[in-house]
């Protein structure tokens, strides 16, 4: 299988954990704002976490310098700009990416400003080239609350036009859907989709939760299901899929080694599963390497690997148009 040329779909990628890091750099002078270097592979250093973090806490540190350049409207519009061509260069046909609004307002950009410049970017990036992407809203999990509805209504404007959905994000502390069930429901009766990063941290309770209580349709990661009868049972028979980031994985410990990542076994039992990236600069990858690595791995054939780019298409919060177009590249 040719990886790089094999028609791929990106449904979790964060957009800060995704920046370019010459773009820091530029950003940085335009800005007039001081690094700790100039010198790019001492950027690419803090910006790309280690192969092994010890916990999830020390891989999310990485984002402070790209979120340091992301606080005006220009800088977001050429980031996603740049995130989406990227993918788009390596024959990703389709990309949902993630933010969160809150971590963008240090210089007082309003939540419209901030998701308007982000939508921006990715319209640019899909003009073009062979691209379809939107936007999904992450809340901070450990921020303040009284914002959440304030998001909810500034991404409105873009739904289903840029903006499909809405997220919980950032450290997972067990039973934490319980305070979220008021503004999951808000954003579901606005008209978003729901998916939910849980059960990345050793919960499978969390992705039960997620999907009974906040009316989750996809899970970040999932891979905690794994030992949690009622969770495993509950996302398999509503398929509810999950999506995961492999080498993300490895590198906050969620699972020792590739070897032991669930996601062939989730799959062969019929549990829905997709690839992504989670972070391309964080995690220092590309949805061809994760791919690449899946399928190496786990000895999937190309039949297989199809039957999982199907399973991303059905399960995205693309338009039924943009998903025949994507299902047209599968044999």
């Amino acid at each position: 299988m040719n990886y790089f040329n094999v028609p791929k779909i990106d449904l979790h990628c964060h957009l800060d954990g995704s920046v370019r890091p010459q773009t820091i750099i530029e950003l940085a002078r335009l800005q007039g704002l001081s690094l700790p270097s100039e010198d790019i592979d001492e950027i690419k250093t803090l910006m790309v976490a280690p192969e092994t973090c010890p916990n999830l806490d020390e891989y999310l540190s990485r984002f402070e310098l790209p979120l340091s350049v992301m606080q005006t409207q220009e800088a977001i519009e050429r980031i996603s700009f740049e995130v989406f061509e990227d993918a788009a260069k390596e024959n990703v046909k389709y990309l949902e990416v993630r933010f969160g609004p809150q971590l963008h307002q240090q210089q007082g950009l309003t939540f419209g400003q901030i998701i308007d410049s982000a939508v921006k970017g990715m319209r640019k990036a899909e003009k073009r080239y062979d691209i379809h992407g939107n936007y999904i809203l992450s809340i901070l999990r450990t921020f303040a609350k009284d914002k959440i509805n304030d998001i909810i209504d500034a991404g409105a404007k873009h739904l289903n036009d840029g903006v499909v959905a809405f997220d919980l994000a950032g450290s997972e502390l067990p039973g934490f859907c319980h305070e979220f069930i008021p503004y999951a429901q808000y954003a579901i009766e606005k008209g978003y989709r729901v998916t939910i990063h849980a059960g990345e941290q050793g919960s499978g309770q969390n992705v039960h939760d997620a999907v009974s209580l906040l009316g989750a349709e996809r899970i970040g990661h999932g891979i905690h299901i794994k030992g949690h009868e009622q969770a495993y049972d509950l996302v398999k028979n509503q398929a509810i899929a999950l999506e995961t980031c492999p080498s993300s994985n490895v590198q906050t410990k969620a699972v020792d080694a590739l070897s032991d990542h669930p996601v062939k076994a989730f799959h062969k039992d019929g549990v829905l599963i997709s690839i992504n990236t989670d972070n391309r600069t964080v995690s220092n990858t590309t949805m061809t390497d994760e791919v690449r690595k899946v399928v190496e791995e786990f000895n999937l054939t190309p039949e297989e690997y199809f039957d999982i780019y199907k399973v991303s298409v059905e399960h995205s919060f693309a338009s039924e148009a943009v998903k025949q177009h994507l299902l047209s590249f599968a044999p």
